[in-house]
């Protein structure tokens, strides 16, 4: 009955609720191994690539640019790190989509892989084929290089997006941006919306909601734990119209004015059934706790809220949370890469928590489809 089951589990289809495809990364044509390990989650082994606090400077430890490498560089992933979730997963993923067997990565054998990494990643084909294998049906993606991307024209029919609003949360001044580098303002312009005042820029969140279906996008994404904290309580909006135009506000307008556009954006998410993702755990650790979005829930309880990473390491609070609030959704995305452990205690709390378990829901939280692949098996093989 048992083996049944995990097969069972293996051979269903998937409807994988967040990646980070992107063209420009699933389009690039000279993808090697060690390009494969640092941009991936193995990646974070070497250093973070987020500043984890204001007053820490930072430094992004991945490379320039990428050759072939040495398998000095490698092992730092597959012997130094070896023990790590994210280098295990996607390391078996390697083997099985390459044939290497059961003895994994090796000094006799990278280089073979390497090429043959390589080869097929010129084959624009490979991307469908992986997926294909993972049983992956449809993908939500968040491009968080080009929100306003429309990725069912750029990525193909199997794909929707969300809209990601940390630049919106941000977006005080035009030269203002979110840790990724984008800016409200470039939003308004792509969309041909005219910004001179604060009460401009609120109407822009409404237009930009009311338009999601048209860039083939399905929800919006609450990524500010990696800008800010998820306290979003105390909403000031007089602060925030003072905190308009100002190049450098302080501390607390920032606050304000971040506070009143997610407030504003909730709200509009549940007017108009649009989900709302929510990143929390992690991140700038001392203000991603998941009971710090608790305000921001009962305040807005028409909208779906679909919070995610199991809150990690804070899981309990997260499923308390969801036992309270009926409008949560718990989203594993990401738990299993970090820990297969934690996921499988976790998951075993929520299934014994939760009011209805059709509120689970899961993805592989990657920018290759390789990492895809070992994300969804590995959450297959741990619920089987």
């Amino acid at each position: 009955m048992a083996n049944d089951l995990i097969g069972y589990v293996m051979d269903l289809p998937v409807f994988d609720v967040h990646e980070h495809h992107m063209p420009e990364i699933l389009g690039d044509r000279e993808v090697g191994l060690l390009k494969l390990f640092w941009q991936s989650y193995a990646g974070w082994t070497q250093g973070l690539p987020y500043p984890v606090s204001p007053e820490v400077p930072f430094e992004d430890p991945t490379p320039a640019s990428f050759g072939p490498g040495s398998w000095e560089e490698v092992a730092r992933f597959v012997e130094e790190s070896g023990s790590n979730t994210f280098v295990r997963s996607l390391s078996r993923a390697l083997s099985d989509l390459y044939g290497l067997g059961g003895g994994g990565i090796t000094a006799e054998n990278w280089e073979r892989l390497d090429a043959e990494i390589r080869r097929r990643h010129r084959d624009e084909g490979w991307r469908d084929e992986v997926l294909d294998r993972a049983r992956i049906e449809r993908v939500i993606t968040d491009p968080f290089n080009d929100p306003l991307l429309n990725t069912r024209e750029a990525l193909g029919e199997r794909y929707r997006s969300v809209l990601r609003i940390n630049a919106l949360a941000v977006g005080w001044h035009p030269e203002s941006q979110d840790h990724n580098g984008n800016s409200a303002h470039r939003f308004a312009e792509q969309i041909g919306h005219r910004l001179e005042t604060f009460d401009d820029y609120l109407s822009m969140l409404d237009v930009l909601v009311e338009t999601l279906a048209e860039r083939t996008q399905i929800a919006l994404k609450n990524a500010l734990a990696y800008d800010r904290s998820v306290d979003f309580d105390d909403v000031d909006e007089n602060l925030a119209r003072r905190t308009w135009g100002q190049r450098s506000p302080a501390a607390d307008q920032r606050k304000a004015f971040g506070d009143v556009v997610v407030d504003r954006l909730a709200s509009l998410a549940g007017e108009r059934d649009v989900p709302f993702q929510m990143h929390l755990g992690a991140a700038r650790i001392r203000g991603s706790h998941p009971l710090g979005a608790a305000g921001l829930i009962e305040r807005h309880p028409d909208t779906r809220f679909l919070l995610m990473h199991l809150a990690f390491p804070w899981g309990r609070d997260l499923l308390g949370m969801a036992f309270a609030y009926r409008n949560v959704w718990i989203d594993l995305t990401w738990s299993a890469l970090l820990s297969p452990s934690y996921f499988k205690q976790t998951l075993h709390e929520a299934i014994e928590v939760l009011g209805d378990e059709s509120r689970l829901m899961f993805g592989g939280d990657t920018w290759h489809v390789e990492e895809t692949y070992g994300a969804i098996t590995l959450m297959r093989r741990l619920i089987g």
